[in-house]
């Protein structure tokens, strides 16, 4: 008969670099732990975009034979990060749920397959740190902006300012306003740059 037992790590919301499960010594069934994460184990091997965090992690790990087990890495809670348009705080709402089967096999590390990771025999012990810290950047959209109306309109304004120096810079000879004020050149400028250039020459 196989019963599955729940043990739940005492040490709920200290701060933790590294995820160690030691699945050598792990009994049959089920062990829960958990882990509060804050922005430092975000940016610990790189720098990310994660300015501030108030992330709970909770890991489910249950050995299901000699060799297999099955890990769920459930992470709820808000990351703060930079809005592309104004650059200002925005809080990212993080509500996830990440699983996989760990098998100890062979002689080499493989997470090349989706839905099974491959850890060599020999490893006493698996650092799931990498897993955890991606299932929770991986929330975050390619683009984060701020609901319309909700940004910095100061910031916003100033950057459309130097957008536009940027593009009147790149534009070519021709469409460039003369400094003079001759006739026939203003006609030349192209009517899409126009109000950028009155951005610029305010």
């Amino acid at each position: 008969m196989f019963i599955t037992l729940h043990r739940f790590n005492a040490n709920f919301r200290r701060k933790v670099s590294s995820i160690k499960l030691k699945l050598g010594s792990m009994a049959f069934g089920t062990e829960v732990f958990s882990y509060h994460l804050d922005a430092a184990f975000f940016n610990e091997i790189g720098p990310t975009e994660v300015r501030r965090s108030d992330v709970e992690a909770t890991l489910e790990v249950t050995r299901t034979g000699e060799t297999s087990f099955r890990l769920s890495i459930s992470c709820e809670g808000s990351l703060v990060i930079g809005c592309d348009r104004c650059l200002d705080d925005l809080v990212h709402e993080v509500d996830t749920v990440y699983e996989i089967g760990v098998k100890l096999e062979g002689d080499s590390y493989d997470d090349s397959h989706d839905e099974l990771l491959l850890v060599p025999e020999s490893w006493r012990e698996l650092d799931v740190a990498p897993l955890v810290r991606d299932t929770v950047l991986l929330t975050i959209p390619m683009t984060h902006v701020h609901a319309d109306g909700e940004c910095n309109e100061q910031m916003t304004a100033l950057l459309s300012i130097h957008a536009a120096e940027g593009l009147s810079d790149d534009l070519p000879a021709r469409a460039q306003p003369d400094v003079d004020g001759g006739n026939e050149e203003d006609a030349c400028v192209d009517p899409r740059w126009s109000a950028l250039l009155k951005l610029k020459n305010k």
